[in-house]
């Protein structure tokens, strides 16, 4: 099984005979991607599994609207990045709290989650993250963990280039900041 170029997928997505093979290859390629991508944004494993499943049926679902003008990881990104927002919202809303207050609980329960692996550092990232305001979190989320370039983030988000390294910058100065007022030493 060879792997198909982004063009051949595209065209086989949109073909109702060839759909089943080739989503099925395309869950296969990008489904971890995706699943951390997500998993930075709603912080919980269960919930980021939750996330990744109605992504991959809106792609699907939506597949034919798929219009060519941006690379397809980037219109999955971006669906994913608006499938976590909306999911988070709906919690804040069944739970009557607003989104600074999720984000705190989300973070509670970071700490106590048997699927995080990470270390004190790693977990005082998260929480400088999650002070950040929603853009810049998005575009520190793509940039810091997922490593993707400027250009791709843009298309990701339909932003400028000049908004997101302004937005990187600021967030990074700001995640800088509150790693060393919340860093404890030992000595």
């Amino acid at each position: 099984m060879s792997r198909l170029s982004e063009e051949e997928i595209v065209n086989k997505l949109q073909n109702d005979q060839e759909v089943e093979y080739v989503f099925d290859q395309l869950v296969q390629l990008y489904k971890e991607r995706l699943y951390w991508h997500i998993r930075h944004i709603v912080k919980n494993h269960e919930d980021a599994h939750d996330v990744l499943q109605n992504t991959f049926i809106k792609v699907f679902r939506y597949r034919k609207k798929f219009k060519k003008e941006s690379k397809l990881y980037s219109w999955m990104y971006r669906i994913a990045t608006n499938e976590s927002i909306t999911f988070l919202n709906k919690k804040a809303k069944k739970l009557n709290i607003n989104n600074l207050e999720l984000n705190e609980l989300l973070l509670e329960n970071l700490e106590s989650d048997p699927y995080f692996e990470g270390e004190e550092i790693q977990l005082l990232l998260q929480k400088a993250v999650v002070i950040l305001p929603e853009k810049q979190q998005q575009v520190f989320n793509l940039k810091y963990f997922q490593d993707l370039k400027y250009k791709e983030i843009a298309e990701i988000l339909e932003v400028s280039e000049g908004a997101l390294k302004s937005n990187y910058h600021h967030a990074v100065k700001k995640v800088e900041k509150f790693l060393k007022e919340n860093q404890t030493i030992d000595k």
